[in-house]
């Protein structure tokens, strides 16, 4: 416990330096794109004495230093300012947006969890068999398609068949319930989800392979223990160390991957307000959904450094 406690005090003491850095790659990155936002928010037929006084209004003009530190400054007060006309605040429309996407990366690591782990228990038990060179093909195909083109394909077979299963877009309404949300929600986190759990298929394999080739295993059967009490009570769990990492940081591109399925499936989540602000070079609405990814995917990397010690105990000593 006290090894957990101090990782995570390290962690956290380092997690204002992490958003510090990615506050800096952002606004550098987002200053540097083409486009005037002048023009952008106030149209292209405005004249140039109203864009020159919109820039002076919201401080275009001053040096990148003064802006970045004028940014930093509204962030600690979690104002992240408002878009281009019509005016709303980012903060209040991220407040809105964020809880969907969330909501599909949840599914998502859920059904690559499901998936990849019995498959890639079953190829690594029966390693070499026909059940093996099956998962591989299953792995080798699932993890070569992108998720936008199997989210084309999903709305094909299953919501625009002969007989549709699922809506091609679009969130249920409250009213629908439970079951109307997961009908909506279904193909959008299995688009997101199978990729993923192609390359945790190989990884689980790889892992599980590797545990069972150990010499406890051996010895451990060679005393007379059960060969599937051995798998299930120490193989598993010391296998599963590698793959908890490599989930970790596929949560990132499961948030990511999120916003391009949202849009394919016109959701409205983050992906729909990162389009939004891209299209219109809303500063300060990509800014936002942008900030708010990075950090959670750090958050999100820091629980899996403390999942990582609870699932192996003995790197706690390390």
């Amino acid at each position: 416990m006290v090894t957990i406690l101090r990782l995570l005090g390290r962690r956290l003491a380092a997690l204002p330096l992490m958003i510090l850095g990615i506050t800096l790659l952002v606004f550098l990155v987002l200053q540097a794109a083409p486009g005037d936002q002048a023009s952008s928010a106030l149209g292209d037929g405005a004249s140039e004495e109203a864009k020159e006084q919109y820039r002076q209004n919201n401080g275009l003009n001053d040096s990148l230093v003064l802006q970045y530190f004028r940014f930093l400054g509204k962030l600690l007060q979690f104002d992240l300012g408002v878009t281009t006309p019509p005016a709303k605040s980012v903060a209040d429309m991220i407040a809105a947006a964020f809880p969907l996407t969330l909501q599909l990366t949840f599914l998502g690591v859920l059904i690559a969890v499901l998936l990849s782990l019995p498959f890639g228990i079953i190829g690594a038990l029966y390693r070499d068999k026909w059940q093996d060179q099956l998962v591989r093909v299953f792995s080798i195909a699932a993890v070569a398609t992108p998720s936008f083109w199997l989210g084309i394909l999903l709305i094909q077979w299953f919501a625009l068949g002969a007989s549709p299963s699922f809506p091609s877009g679009g969130l249920a309404t409250p009213e629908s319930g439970f079951g109307g949300w997961l009908n909506s929600m279904t193909l959008p986190a299995l688009a997101l989800a199978i990729p993923v759990s192609a390359s945790l298929i190989r990884v689980v394999r790889t892992s599980m392979v590797e545990e069972l080739d150990r010499d406890y295993v051996r010895t451990a059967i060679g005393n007379g223990v059960p060969y599937r009490e051995v798998v299930s009570k120490n193989v598993l769990r010391n296998a599963l160390v590698t793959p908890v990492t490599v989930l970790g940081l596929r949560i990132g591109y499961l948030l990511g991957g999120a916003v391009v399925i949202e849009m394919i499936f016109a959701l409205p989540g983050m992906g729909q307000l990162i389009l939004n602000g891209i299209t219109n070079l809303d500063v300060n609405l990509v800014q936002g959904v942008v900030l708010t990814i990075s950090v959670t995917f750090v958050i999100v990397n820091i629980a899996v450094d403390l999942l990582y010690l609870l699932i192996n105990p003995r790197i706690r000593t390390v």
